[in-house]
């Protein structure tokens, strides 16, 4: 059984797992169409809130994912329908972001503006390509003037062909420094609202969250109570990963999208029993502080090694450094870009 058919929903963030700007993950498509072809449902769920359900499900089927709008959940949709649920309808809404978010505005029946002299009873704010500091300083003096500030989102970085560019937390926190405090409310990732109303719209009870932020998808997931899995196309890395704090460790780890038609056992982190723990052909033990890496049988797939790595290092927090032990060991180190952490060889230490 593949690890998309264990669950009855699979819930994809985009930015850095679907696609990067606008253009594809590498086998994005493939996968997720293979996901809907084998039955099981899907949603899809981004704190980017410059794009509607509607546009992001247009650029889904541009680029050969299979959407409909009523799969996609964004954390503009979820801050219009909270304030609407707060605010009389008719009531000024300071937009700070792009139009896609005044549209959401808009369509829960709340007016958008764009100046604080209009008196709004709250500012939302979003990503927005072309949010600048006339922007800011209206949101400024509206929230100075008693405005609610909810915030789609609090990423700092959203991925990009270039690299991370920074994003909503960015803003906002721009914004932060001058009134001296953070939004009221922010809506998005690590919140659960995204995945919860993902899983109520299907009638899900046992959920799949793909993402490639620990911060934020991962996060949200256990906040949510559901399942994780980890792909490092985006921003994310092996080293993040073996850092991370117990309420940041997703269930399930894989290169790519592709990680969804394999076997469950072929992503799983590992427990750590018997002093050691194993994934595919790699096995990490400890000698002291220091985890031991070592291959236990021809295995290419760093990430095997990777999930072995962290099933050690979230058992012993306290350690310091890795082991390579033998040049198989090295060399995927090297690849996982965890040089920073290679200590000595254990068989040297040990007098071997």
């Amino acid at each position: 059984m593949s690890l998309a058919s264990g669950y009855d929903l699979v819930i994809f963030d985009l930015d850095g797992v679907v696609y990067l700007g606008t253009e594809p993950v590498a086998g994005a498509p493939a996968a997720v169409t293979a996901t809907v072809r084998a039955g099981v449902p899907v949603a899809f769920a981004t704190n980017n809130a410059s794009r509607t359900p509607a546009e992001v499900a247009a650029l889904l089927t541009e680029i050969g994912v299979p959407a409909d709008a009523d799969e996609v959940v964004t954390s503009s949709r979820a801050a219009a329908e909270l304030l609407a649920a707060d605010l009389p309808p008719g009531s000024p809404v300071l937009v700070v972001g792009a139009a896609a978010l005044g549209e959401e505005i808009r369509g829960v029946g709340l007016r958008p503006v764009d100046e604080a002299v209009a008196r709004p009873a709250a500012v939302v704010q979003g990503y927005g390509p072309a949010v600048g500091w006339a922007d800011l300083a209206e949101a400024c003096v509206a929230i100075r003037a008693g405005a609610r500030w909810i915030a789609t989102n609090a990423d700092a970085t959203m991925p990009s062909p270039r690299g991370p560019l920074p994003g909503n937390g960015s803003l906002i926190a721009a914004l932060s420094t001058a009134l001296g405090r953070g939004p009221d409310t922010i809506v998005g990732k690590p919140e659960p609202a995204l995945f919860e109303v993902a899983a109520r719209r299907r009638g899900a009870q046992h959920a799949l969250v793909v993402g490639d932020r620990l911060d934020t998808d991962v996060e949200g997931a256990h906040r949510a109570q559901m399942a994780s899995l980890l792909v490092l196309t985006g921003v994310s890395h092996p080293a993040d990963l073996l850092r991370a704090e117990p309420h940041r460790r997703p269930s399930h780890v894989g290169a790519d999208l592709r990680s969804l038609s394999t076997a469950e056992s072929d992503s799983v982190v590992p427990e750590w029993t018997d002093d050691a723990v194993s994934a595919g052909g790699w096995q990490v033990t400890r000698d002291g502080d220091h985890l031991v890496l070592a291959q236990t049988r021809p295995d290419d797939d760093p990430i095997a090694a990777l999930r072995a790595l962290a099933g050690g290092a979230w058992a012993h927090p306290e350690w310091t450094a890795i082991a390579a032990e033998g040049t198989a060991a090295e060399q995927v180190m090297t690849r996982l870009n965890l040089t920073q952490y290679t200590g000595w060889r254990a068989t040297s230490a040990s007098g071997a």
